[in-house]
């Protein structure tokens, strides 16, 4: 019988691991990671969609450090706090009270930020109008591992093992213009997909549905990219039915579509955002939940003695993560990341269609917004499928020092939004030969 390695991976082949060994990456700089034996690859993935700011910040280093010297750590249960964490709240309330949020619950993770979402969600309408408990996400949809996170999740292949999942939960379609299933290719959009929201809620009856959940952008799913009033008309089909919408803003938000967050980017004020990965560039890990007042005024309103909301997570405002943050913010601002991304928004989009123009065979799509792009590739009739392709393509485009993610026909795109011009090109000439050597 075969050893097992002693790192079992996250998403990670256990199989490959044993026959190839994982690639090590032992350092990084900017936009560059280094693997054991010295090789050189720009990641073009930030990570896991989450390098916002680069590698190798001194000053979010130095910042962890202080605190660390200062306090470790120390629960916030039961009324406990720390400095960093009541300065991080206070800068996410400024930040996004323009999205209408309030109050924020810290967590570990994207996974937990989400679960904790869905738990507010169902007593927050105990609190209000018990009959509402249903949950609506949507197909292709990533939210976590956690078990309400992955039920209101839609990737098939995430579920699978792990189910019966959470009853009472539906999915509607994604807004993918590629695979609609409601008008054939090329048509023009009707909007079916954001009208499925509301014949799903008719459906089930306006007064069982709590809660609808989105990324403005789905990543996980293949960076799906909405039409631009499909978040507004699922806003006011939410304001209709009295559903809440919880925007998962784990790899839109700060600065990924060049505004703070994806919600505000289509804008759209919803009544719950999620947050991880850029919120400290993946420094530390550290997930948040915001609420708007009203949400959080429903459970003062309640007569009960204790915790109003009985629900933690061990390192919920972890004051080493808080400095991360807060540091990670800083350098936001300070540089104007999202201005940036703002000027690659046009030229990154323009490159990677001009990629489709010139494999036209191989390549059915090719769009960005913002930092976050998408290549879907053909599949052939009795031959290699797109997703196959995608994955040679991507270990193509890493043997020639890029690294990027593929999600089943799609290679993925989210390199740190401090990526220079030169380095933006070069990544996509690096894909257009790994598409040109595929092609052949």
């Amino acid at each position: 019988m075969a050893q097992v390695p002693a790192l079992w991976g996250p998403f990670t082949s256990l199989h490959d691991v044993m026959e190839h060994g994982p690639l090590v990456i032992e350092r990084a700089e900017g936009v560059r990671v280094y693997d054991g034996e010295g090789r050189e690859y720009i990641d073009a993935h930030g990570g896991l969609w989450l390098v916002n700011v680069g590698y190798g910040r001194q000053s979010i280093v130095d910042a962890m450090f202080r605190q660390a010297e200062t306090l470790t750590w120390f629960p916030s249960f039961g009324g406990f706090a720390n400095p960093p964490a009541l300065k991080l709240a206070e800068k996410l309330r400024s930040l996004f009270e323009e999205d209408g949020m309030a109050t924020v619950f810290f967590s570990g993770s994207g996974s937990e930020a989400n679960e904790t979402a869905l738990k507010l969600v169902r007593q927050y309408w105990r609190i209000r109008k018990p009959s509402k408990f249903k949950l609506i996400g949507r197909r292709q949809a990533y939210h976590g591992v956690t078990l309400g996170a992955l039920s209101v999740a839609g990737i098939p292949g995430n579920r699978e093992a792990f189910e019966p999942l959470l009853t009472q939960v539906r999915h509607i379609p994604a807004p993918d213009h590629m695979h609609c299933p409601f008008h054939a290719d090329g048509a023009p959009c009707t909007a079916a997909c954001a009208d499925e929201l509301e014949r799903t809620i008719l459906f089930e009856g306006p007064d069982t549905v709590a809660a609808f959940i989105m990324e403005p952008v789905q990543g996980a799913g293949g960076v799906i990219i909405p039409p631009p009033d499909y978040m507004a008309r699922v806003r006011a089909i939410c304001d209709r039915y009295e559903v809440l919408l919880i925007s998962d803003e784990v790899i839109c938000g700060f600065g990924r579509l060049g505004a703070w967050s994806g919600a505000r980017f289509y804008g759209v004020k919803p009544d719950l955002m999620t947050f991880a990965k850029g919120l400290t560039s993946g420094y530390f890990p550290l997930g948040a939940t915001m609420v708007r007042a009203e949400m959080a005024e429903a459970f003062l309103e309640q007569a009960m003695a204790g915790p109003e909301f009985r629900h933690g997570n061990t390192y919920s405002g972890h004051p080493v993560g808080a400095a991360a943050a807060l540091a990670n913010i800083e350098i936001l601002e300070k540089e104007h990341v999202l201005e940036h991304v703002q000027r690659l928004d046009d030229p990154f989009r323009a490159a990677l269609r001009s990629v489709r123009e010139r494999h036209h065979d191989l390549v059915v799509d090719a769009d960005s917004v913002g930092l976050l792009g998408r290549v879907e590739l053909a599949g052939t009739s009795g031959g290699p499928t797109g997703a196959s392709r995608a994955a040679g393509a991507a270990a193509a485009m890493r043997a020639d020092g890029v690294i990027a993610r593929p999600a089943g026909a799609v290679i993925t795109l989210s390199p740190p939004l401090i990526i220079g011009e030169a380095d933006l090109f070069h990544v996509v000439d690096v894909m257009d030969r790994a598409l040109g050597a595929l092609a052949r």
